[in-house]
């Protein structure tokens, strides 16, 4: 099963539903590359992050259900209930977690997508730092990532604001084992998902949305 155990596909599917239609009507969406989403195999999606909005637009618009890891604070009462029954895991913030990090590997090695914000808390967005988390993932599985961009929800203030979504090309870690080459690895996801997030500033620049 590609979803973490004690989850519920269907319910998984309702929220992405949800998340892609009533929630989705507060902004107006634009998805660019979505054809770049590999359909089968496991995948990391790393994402940057300056709004609580961001996980749930994503959730949405990924044409595959997404596994992510949100902050343990989130996981209480109805709403923690619900977050585990749609497939999400919580991770304690500020350390290497294990049993979210085991969980999410399961997810994985069984060919589901796991979903993680690099840079660890929301901010402005640009990816000037990454943590591990992402880059150990993908290559203790052998999991592709796939580095999406999203602007428009920091701030975000009128009706209906506009929110453009870029996804990249997905690609491989270099091989290589220990502190160095995971040291590496985060670069390189930082790298690649920070270049990504200036292209798209550039392309809504270019049409007057920013």
């Amino acid at each position: 099963m590609t979803l973490p155990g004690g989850s519920s596909p269907w319910l998984t599917d309702f929220g992405r539903w949800i998340a892609r239609v009533p929630y989705a009507w507060q902004f107006r969406i634009r998805v660019h590359g979505r054809d770049r989403v590999p359909l089968s195999g496991g995948v990391v999606v790393v994402a940057n992050h300056s709004s609580a909005a961001d996980g749930p637009i994503l959730f949405g618009v990924v044409p595959r259900r997404v596994t992510f890891l949100i902050k343990q604070e989130m996981f209480k009462g109805v709403v923690g209930y619900l977050l585990g029954k749609i497939g999400q895991i919580p991770v304690k913030r500020g350390e290497a977690d294990r049993t979210a990090l085991t969980s999410a590997l399961s997810v994985l090695k069984a060919g589901g997508v796991i979903g993680v914000f690099p840079e660890g808390t929301r901010g402005e967005g640009d990816v000037a730092s990454a943590q591990n988390g992402a880059a150990w993932l993908a290559k203790t599985s052998n999991a592709m990532v796939l580095p999406i961009a999203c602007r428009g929800t920091y701030q975000a203030k009128g009706w209906r604001p506009e929110v453009d979504v870029l996804i990249g090309e997905p690609f491989h870690l270099p091989e290589g084992k220990g502190r160095a080459a995971l040291g590496v690895a985060t670069e390189q996801v930082r790298d690649r998902l920070a270049t990504l997030v200036a292209e798209l500033d550039g392309l809504r620049v270019s049409e007057g949305r920013r």
